[in-house]
């Protein structure tokens, strides 16, 4: 039993410190632990309704208009520009592709409608040599980069300039070393803790330990897997220059964030591992650009982890394989792209700022659609890479028994049937030298 003591107190060590004040209120802290001793007993939680809830950060007002005491990021003309160009050509792009999908020209397709902010904002933040480990809605930041929607094309069509993965891959699967950009996976969120290695990495090289950050991007429910709490378990307790950007929009596949987790989204679970979070309006894009300004700041200085959430709502649907009007109202879709439109917001900011008008918006919209089906057609009329490639970059070393034995068989069907089985010789045909690679 814990009595009350004098303001002075001699304790041992495994003994509760007590330093009493002369009111008798202060009880002082447990061994190793900044924790204040308490007598009145109360629990505590971000939702428990006493209005403890993790605010979220804005720059500008639903019409483009700065908050009151909001501090602008260091933009330009010429660099908002860009952004817009960048957050109108995402959907321009998304457009086409998810339609070229339905002509079944490409297997699959994801597209992030709604999001542009988030993305775009972020990408404009990070240095070009910053590591990025993607989800598979972070195309955006690629073309930020340079990459180009030649390649972006190429990858989706699997044609012979697919350098990410010479068509093995779905897809939006994306990759670029030139550009810092890991390949993207799809099993569900194994990039955050990858995320915690390279950051680790990137620490214990010298040339970049001051220069260079991990950025993981990843959805709210991808926070729900174990991988999650493994990777911000090791870049806070290995500290790490990690910033993990969670997409808050609303829904995990057909799942609603609401039924996802209880707590108060994703932000809460930051401060469990010591790390320094911020929950930014995600469809702000210069929200979001200072939001990460400043975490990769913090990422450097004291090469520690960073979370942020970015709350924004995904207007399309999950993927290709998905109806999301199965499970929410498609006036509810149609609200959020009239009521909280990201590029519109943007577009009334420029606006105030005689950056931008209606025949900017004009001639933008129609130079990014002729670019976009430019890189379409060329796309399409290229072959797949040769018929080799789909047993080469699998294995390092030795190729293994069980290659060798597939491509012997493949051989022999394609020697058999090749050029007497009509869908064959037809898919043949779609392969840089006709597969001849194999059947010679």
């Amino acid at each position: 039993m814990i009595r009350s003591a004098p303001s002075s107190i001699v304790f041992r060590a495994g003994q509760v410190r007590r330093i009493a004040s002369a009111a008798g209120k202060d009880y002082g802290r447990l061994p190793h632990s900044n924790s204040p001793i308490v007598s009145k007993l109360k629990f505590f939680n971000a939702v428990s309704g006493d209005g403890n809830t993790i605010p979220t950060y804005r720059v500008l007002d639903g019409v483009g208009k700065p908050l009151e005491g909001a501090e602008l990021p260091e933009i330009d003309r010429a660099l908002a520009r860009k952004v817009y160009e960048h957050m109108q050509l995402l959907p321009t792009l998304d457009t086409v592709l998810y339609n070229v999908q339905r002509q079944g020209k490409i297997s699959f397709y994801v597209s992030l409608h709604g999001e542009e902010a988030t993305i775009i904002g972020s990408a404009a933040a990070l240095e070009l040599d910053d590591e990025v480990l993607g989800q598979y809605r972070e195309t955006g930041v690629l073309l930020w980069r340079g990459y180009g929607l030649d390649n972006v094309m190429a990858q989706c069509f699997g044609n012979e300039e697919d350098t990410a993965s010479k068509g093995k891959q779905m897809p939006v699967h994306l990759s670029s070393p030139k550009y810092h950009f890991h390949t993207i996976s799809s099993p569900l969120a194994t990039q955050i803790p990858q995320a915690a290695g390279v950051a680790y990495a990137l620490r214990r090289i010298p040339s970049r330990r001051s220069r260079s950050i991990a950025a993981c991007y990843f959805g709210e429910g991808a926070a729900s897997e174990g991988d999650f709490h493994a990777g911000l378990l090791m870049a806070s307790t290995i500290p790490s220059p990690a910033l993990f950007i969670a997409r808050n929009n609303g829904f995990a596949i057909s799942t609603p964030s609401s039924e996802q987790f209880y707590g108060d989204g994703i932000a809460s679970r930051g401060p469990g591992y010591g790390i320094h979070t911020i929950r930014v309006d995600g469809n702000d894009v210069l929200a979001v650009m200072s939001a990460v300004k400043e975490a990769r700041k913090r990422c450097l200085e004291e090469g520690r982890a960073v979370l942020i959430e970015a709350m924004t709502y995904r207007v399309g649907h999950h993927s290709t394989s998905d109806d999301s009007f199965a499970y929410r109202a498609r006036a509810e879709v149609e609200d959020w792209k009239k009521i909280d439109n990201p590029i519109t917001r943007f577009r009334l900011f420029l606006e105030s700022q005689g950056w931008w008008d209606a025949q900017a918006e004009e001639e933008l919209k129609d130079r990014l659609k002729a670019d976009v089906m430019k890189a379409f057609k060329r796309a399409e009329s290229l072959p797949k890479p040769e018929l080799k490639e789909l047993f080469t970059d699998v294995y390092g070393g030795e190729e293994p028994w069980n290659l060798k034995e597939q491509r012997a068989e493949l051989q022999g069907l394609l020697r058999k049937y090749g050029n007497e089985w009509e869908p064959w010789k037809a898919e043949i045909g779609r392969f840089r030298n006709k597969a001849r690679d194999l059947i010679d």
